[in-house]
């Protein structure tokens, strides 16, 4: 089949960005010194906290939560009930950000370098199309490794992979607790990885307390062992479909039972990337022996070491006895391939009803497109399960139907791929390797076909929002294991079971795949690859005075103080704009568009209606702060920090929801912008853009009344005025404080 043009330039991006070939050196054992926990010190602080707790059981993720607590005593000394109800006060271990995500913020901090270990993930910018991607991020780029060397962070270059992978493979540790991105993938490996924006990160990174509302904690007990064409990929799209994308929020999902030593390390990270996706603060498992052998494969031996001590002393397995909030049963032997979508990760389809979904739908039975890889299933494991298919189907002279697209984790997946002929594999029967980065899975896919229309594609990604992989939101994409999506490549057809049905070869005769096997760990051990990607210890922060891209934040200003008349309460606020749906994407509730709202102020020059940046421009040029109304779960996406970075910088000095995704709502209070919870969510359709918004209460709330009501007191634009309540920080941002205190 000849490749479009898409897929001529993939192969050129990944020739560009990979450079060298794999070597066959396995990995030494690395200096763990940073990696790994302060057993010692967890266990000691564990102690404390029983003694408060009246020695009670504790579940796994109470033990890692309450021995990083800053202060014990002062968290857990109240009495009552902790999870769902105490705030904690924590001292994460370490740090990863993907892209430019808390740097900026750092620096605003005015400290001279980070307080735990911290790193930075290039994987966003990095495009499924040429080589340009780089180029034309290069003043990020730049910026990004400038700032790393200043501030002590380990910048990993684009094109060494994925943060997520890249933090399994290289910084996670049972037991840790440590703030990631919003797929945090490492509680595979037994610890929390809790996904934040940048405001929460730069608390870790300058030594501040991070606080935390104490999670419910849902115990997942697995039983059985999976079979055929079952994955840990089908577990989580299984367990997505029972709690929905709000099911986990406010809980850490903690799986337990005889189900979980069969999975591999990497499977577990898997179901833990996914987590997210139905809400969960984040995931985790005790610890076995699979996470052991991990660890040694890949260079941490000495991190093993420590933690089969600390796992002896019972730190890293829930006590017998723990009580769950609530407990879920998954019989692993019973579960099937699962397939989720489209429009959202939570609409799950066992395998053996697909082709049923799709004609009941009226959808045609086509596919257009095949991905696998990104954070979620890009494993040697994941990789050797597809190899598998695709010798099969080469044995017997298939090549893909459909574009088959694979994106590699990391450099050090992708190297040892290719040195154990996986990649070539794949490429022979139609599959181009794309650069390691995130790429299609977060949009980064330069797709020149089937814009506009109608279509259908299969990948084992973890999110399928309308136009997120393609800008078009046409595209229905469905969300599957790696081994799924590659059997159905063959195909062509949504309908294919590759469990139970037989495609048709050249020669009429009948073929039928066979459930594939893989190999968690290689046994040559991991290449490393180009090393070139990896961290360097290198300091001056680089950005251009004529950026357009980049600009050194001064601290925010302000909402109180003389200029503003009303004292403790909010100054009188404009609407901006009433935003529809869930997600970060702005869709204007009274006219329909997205991205554009109305100047009712405008002067005779100016357009009444314009971009929502020019519109907030206009409004901060008139020192008019202003306030946004939005819908249910604002916030859900990717690019959470720079929507709330964003709104700050440009006057928005609150926001009221019918309700907030939990990272959200935490970035906007960190940067001072003051979020509300509608008390009646039919409140929400009856403030429009121009409405004028004041707070009355406020005052009260921070003054130290924590029973303090807030209301709303909006003044319409035809002069009509009335009150609504709402549900539950001072000089500008938290970052002022911390500055402050730091200085």
């Amino acid at each position: 089949m000849p490749l479009p043009a898409l897929q001529r330039g993939t192969v050129y991006s990944r020739r560009i960005l990979r450079r060298c070939l794999a070597t066959h050196a396995p990995i030494i054992e690395k200096d763990c010194s940073s990696i790994t926990p302060p057993y010692t010190k967890l266990l000691d602080t564990l102690g404390r906290v029983r003694e408060l707790l009246n020695n009670r059981p504790l579940t796994l993720a109470e033990k890692i939560l309450y021995s990083h607590l800053n202060d014990p005593v002062k968290s857990l000394s109240g009495g009552g009930k902790i999870r769902g109800e105490t705030y904690l006060q924590l001292s994460p271990q370490r740090v990863a950000m993907q892209d430019a995500s808390a740097q900026l913020q750092f620096m605003s901090a005015g400290l001279s370098r980070c307080a735990v270990p911290t790193s930075i993930h290039c994987d966003h910018l990095i495009q499924a199309v040429d080589c340009g991607s780089i180029v034309s991020n290069k003043e990020v780029f730049d910026f990004l490794e400038s700032a790393a060397r200043k501030y002590g962070i380990e910048f990993w270059k684009p094109g060494s992979g994925i943060i997520h992978q890249i933090v399994l493979e290289n910084y996670a540790a049972p037991g840790m607790l440590m703030l990631d991105s919003h797929t945090p993938n490492a509680g595979g490996l037994g610890l929390l990885a809790i996904g934040v924006g940048g405001a929460d990160a730069v608390d870790a990174m300058t030594g501040t307390p991070w606080e935390l509302k104490a999670p419910q904690v849902v115990g997942v007990h697995l039983t059985g062992q999976l079979s055929g064409w079952a994955t840990p990929k089908d577990l989580i799209l299984h367990l997505a479909g029972k709690l929905t994308v709000r099911g986990g929020t406010g809980r850490i999902l903690e799986y337990f039972g005889p189900g979980v030593a069969s999975q591999s390390c990497t499977g577990l990270a898997t179901v833990a990337n996914m987590g997210a996706e139905v809400g969960a603060t984040t995931s985790t498992f005790p610890y076995t022996a699979n996470m052991r052998a991990y660890l040694h494969a890949t260079g941490r031996g000495p991190v093993a070491r420590a933690a089969d001590e600390a796992a002896a002393k019972g730190y890293l397995s829930a006590d017998e006895g723990a009580e769950y909030d609530e407990v879920i049963e998954i019989n692993l032997s019973e579960l099937e391939p699962t397939i989720n979508g489209p429009f959202t990760p939570d609409l799950a389809t066992p395998l053996s009803k697909f082709g049923e979904f799709i004609q009941e739908n009226g959808w045609k039975d086509e596919l257009s497109a095949s991905l696998i890889g990104s954070c979620t299933n890009s494993s040697y494991e994941d990789m050797t399960r597809v190899a598998e298919i695709a010798e099969q189907a080469k044995a017997v002279g298939l090549t893909t139907k459909v574009p088959f697209l694979c994106t590699p984790g990391s450099e050090q997946i992708r190297a040892t791929m290719e040195r154990d002929g996986i990649t070539s594999t794949l490429e022979d029967v139609g599959a181009v390797v794309l650069a390691n980065a995130c790429g299609p899975c977060i949009g980064q896919w330069k797709r020149e076909d089937s814009k506009g229309e109608e279509n259908a594609i299969l990948t084992s990604f973890n999110r399928n929002f309308k136009s997120r992989n393609d800008g078009n939101r046409y595209t229905m994409n469905f969300l599957a294991s790696p081994t799924v999506v590659t059997a159905m490549a063959f195909a062509g057809k949504l309908s294919f079971n590759p469990a139970s049905d037989f495609i048709t070869l050249p020669n009429g005769e009948p073929f039928k795949f066979s459930p594939p096997a893989g190999q968690d760990l290689p046994s040559k051990g991991f290449t490393p690859g180009n090393k070139g990607y990896y961290p360097s210890p290198k300091p001056e922060v680089i950005i251009k005075k004529d950026s357009q891209r980049l600009e050194l934040l001064e601290p925010f200003r302000g909402h109180f103080g003389p200029s503003n008349p009303r004292g403790l309460e909010l100054p009188s606020l404009k609407v901006l704009m009433r935003v529809k749906g869930k997600f970060i994407t702005a869709v204007n509730d009274e006219g329909g568009e997205v991205n554009v709202a109305f100047d009712h102020d405008h002067d005779i020059s100016q357009s009444e209606s314009d971009t929502i940046p020019t519109i907030a421009k206009r409004l901060k040029s008139r020192n008019q702060p202003w306030a946004l109304v939005v819908d249910d779960n604002y916030g859900e996406g990717s690019a959470r920090e720079h929507a709330a970075l964003q709104p700050r910088f440009y006057g928005c000095a609150m926001i009221v929801a019918r309700s907030f995704a939990r990272i959200h709502e935490t970035n906007l209070k960190k940067q001072g912008v003051l979020p509300l919870w509608f008390a009646d969510k039919a409140d929400y359709s009856r403030i429009g853009s121009g409405d004028v918004v004041e707070t009355v209460g406020l005052a009260d709330l921070l003054n130290g009344d924590q029973s303090a009501i807030v209301k709303l007191r909006i003044i319409k634009r035809d002069g009509e005025t009335f009150e609504i309540s709402t549900k539950h920080y001072n000089a500008g941002s938290a970052l002022n404080f911390i500055r402050s205190q730091k200085a």
